[in-house]
């Protein structure tokens, strides 16, 4: 074992033109640059003997224990990785504030291909870097790891969630997911249309795996024509089994091109590129995949084109409340009316961001950097000998 590095003020994430930290998803690319990063804090982890290198960021504990999933990805370099983490750390803040749970932002990165060294104990070595942190921070699952790798990681720590039914967990997180982004599209469409209903619009689905299969469901028991893409063909013909009333296209090029109302990415990010805004036809986009934009200048594409746009990382928060109620002993029922919450965040955020004149992006980062400094600032009340809850 060769280091455990506390890293405090870190460098290399660019602002964001109004001022903010960029919070893209991971895979963006990163320009390099030399503003700081903000974290609280920033852990090196390295065990040779099982082959694990891995990053934890923490962004900010102002609401409670960092709370964020662990990505095991083949980085090309140590940079990327850091790079990933820090950006993922920080989104992982903002959304958890807006989902209004008592966690801030925090991620981990595993540093390799999973398919070839992921083994049981290197996923130890791991749980023990973050049982050393002390509750600062909580893992859960992201892309590269499973349900049955946070059982393991479980072994060497109680700072775990995301956990198998068989072990206590609440299980596959897409349900509350694509929960989630119904309700903020609902919330979208009453801002746009002044009603809620989703019948007889025509909604276009990309990607309909784990999370968008599921909101195909919800879209049609509410009525509407729903138009689907994915790169996998099996996962096309296993929901036209399931739903002969949908209607599949070649690809997300020839679902934009379709007369929409609503466009729902559910893919992987970067979806909406200057190419495929110009020839959309929707009025709003909501949908479950992170990093929707392919870079910021679009939000205001989609603004000058008259297009509604509902910040992912607002209406995809159904994950991270599940898996937050799984701490407290998962109740599904109790998760679900978190979850159902969203539809007022996103009528909030949207009408923040008409009255301020600005995106729904800004008027998000607005909201949650309100609750982390108004919540936060109670810390510094002194409770006397009892301590804290």
């Amino acid at each position: 074992m060769r280091r455990v590095a506390t890293v405090t003020n870190v460098f290399g994430i660019p602002p964001r033109e109004n001022g903010s930290t960029d919070r893209s998803d991971p895979g963006a690319h990163t320009s390099g640059g030399t503003e700081r990063a903000d974290h609280e804090q920033v852990v090196f982890c390295q065990d040779s003997r099982s082959g694990l290198r891995a990053i934890i960021g923490i962004y900010s504990t102002a609401l409670g224990p960092a709370l964020g999933g662990t990505r095991f990805y083949p980085y090309a370099s140590e940079d990327e990785a850091l790079a990933d983490v820090l950006r993922l750390s920080t989104a992982m803040a903002y959304k958890n504030a807006l989902a209004g749970l008592d966690h801030g932002g925090g991620k981990a990165v595993i540093i390799g291909d999973p398919a070839r060294i992921k083994t049981e104990p290197l996923l130890r070595a791991y749980g023990r870097f973050v049982a050393s942190l002390g509750g600062r921070y909580v893992t859960a699952c992201d892309v590269g790891t499973r349900s049955e790798d946070m059982d393991i990681i479980a072994r060497e720590s109680r700072y775990v969630t995301g956990r198998t039914t068989a072990n206590g967990g609440a299980g596959d997180s897409s349900v509350l997911t694509a929960l989630g982004v119904m309700h903020g599209m609902q919330a979208a469409a009453g801002h746009a249309w002044g009603d809620t209903s989703l019948h007889a619009r025509t909604v276009g689905v990309e990607g309909v795996g784990k999370v968008g299969h599921r909101l195909v469901q919800h879209l049609v028991e509410a009525g509407a024509q729903v138009v689907i893409c994915d790169v996998a063909a099996s996962a096309v013909e296993a929901t036209l089994a399931r739903h002969p009333q949908v209607r599949a296209v070649e690809n997300v090029g020839a679902l934009a091109r379709e007369k929409l109302d609503i466009l729902a990415p559910c893919a992987l990010g970067g979806t909406l590129t200057e190419d495929l805004v110009n020839v959309l036809s929707a009025r709003i986009v909501c949908g479950a995949a992170n990093n929707q934009l392919a870079h910021h200048g679009i939000e205001k594409l989609l603004a000058d084109r008259g297009i509604l746009y509902a910040p992912d990382y607002v209406v995809n928060s159904g994950g991270v409340i599940q898996v937050a109620d799984e701490l407290a002993g998962f109740n599904f029922d109790r998760a679900r009316a978190a979850t159902e919450h969203i539809f007022a965040t996103t009528s909030k955020i949207l009408a923040i961001a008409d009255a301020d004149g600005v995106p729904p992006s800004v008027a998000a980062d607005r909201l949650a950097e309100r609750r982390m400094s108004d919540v936060g600032r109670l810390r510094g009340i002194y409770l006397g000998t009892m301590g804290s809850a």
